[in-house]
């Protein structure tokens, strides 16, 4: 389980000061590639790992980190526990048990909402988000305007669920009072958010299911993609989604919605890629690239 590896990794350099990704790589059975990605997502959620080169090089923490609860500060938790909560939730990782456990370990409540670095949003977007947090940490009501895919404004009032980080996006899964029923809203789509005094107590259990089912369905697109790039292809696709083929070509699995976004990123690979499957992305695709060349008059 990689959250669990994760932890193992981080208590082993906690007793042993400093390893190689090789010894790892042993220890865990899997790939120095392996290794080295998970080195890569513990210091993007926070924990202070660095690597080394040369005699004497490896993997290390620096020297004042600790991870005795008696002895941990509550910010040193948070980023633990936010490590956690912010990788993908994907394949057969139990991510709600282990959060679970280690919240249990530092004796927190575990919290269903995540806060990271927004600082490319800009700082209207992140006060945004923060009265998004507050309101679902407190149960109050939020109120906004609101722009739907055809551009189209309407005023909301809504009951805030859960922050929702999903194909590159933020939602807010929430309760809406005019449709009454459970929505998704993107977050770069809300304006004039504000806190009401309202209160809710609805209970939501169970219905998480609902909103993801009723909200998007996932796809799977496969790409082949030209050798050279493969840099590119190992920086944003998992091990396990690539295939090599015989003519040094890869084969890309993407479990993805479709969406806006998928197709500009399917086209930012300009001629190094094309859709293979399913049938109606690639039209879609070639679609999209026909229009463009009539912009330019080719």
């Amino acid at each position: 389980m990689k959250i669990d590896r994760l932890f193992q990794i981080v208590y082993i350099l906690l007793e042993k000061k400093n390893v190689t990704a090789k010894m790892l790589s042993e220890h865990f059975e899997v790939s120095q590639r392996t290794i080295y990605r998970d080195i890569d997502v513990l210091g993007q959620c926070g924990v202070p790992v660095y690597t080394t080169k040369g005699k004497g090089g490896g993997i290390a923490l620096l020297e004042n980190f600790i991870l005795d609860k008696s002895a941990m500060t509550e910010q040193e938790q948070n980023q633990i526990l936010m490590a956690l909560q912010s990788l993908p939730k994907g394949g057969k990782e139990n991510v709600k048990e282990t959060l679970k456990k280690y919240s249990s370990f530092f004796q927190k409540s575990n919290e269903n909402w995540i806060q990271v670095d927004f600082s490319e949003w800009g700082k209207q977007r992140e006060i945004v988000f923060d009265i998004l947090k507050q309101s679902i940490i407190n149960k109050n009501v939020i109120s906004f305007s609101y722009y739907n895919s055809s551009g189209e404004m309407s005023q909301r009032k809504a009951e805030p669920y859960q922050l929702w980080f999903k194909s590159k996006n933020w939602y807010i899964k929430a309760y809406c009072r005019s449709k009454q029923d459970l929505r998704l809203f993107k977050i770069s789509r809300m304006r004039d958010v504000n806190v009401t005094e309202e209160v809710f107590d609805t209970i939501w259990q169970n219905k998480e299911q609902k909103i993801n089912e009723n909200t998007f369905e996932d796809i799977t697109i496969i790409l082949e993609i030209d050798s050279a790039v493969a840099y590119r292809v190992y920086d944003e696709f998992e091990i396990e989604q690539i295939e090599k083929k015989q003519n040094g070509n890869f084969c890309v699995k993407m479990n993805c919605i479709e969406n806006s976004w998928v197709y500009d990123y399917i086209i930012s690979w300009g001629e190094y890629a094309v859709v293979k499957e399913p049938l109606s992305v690639r039209k879609n695709v070639e679609q999209k690239i026909k229009n463009m060349i009539k912009k330019y008059n080719i």
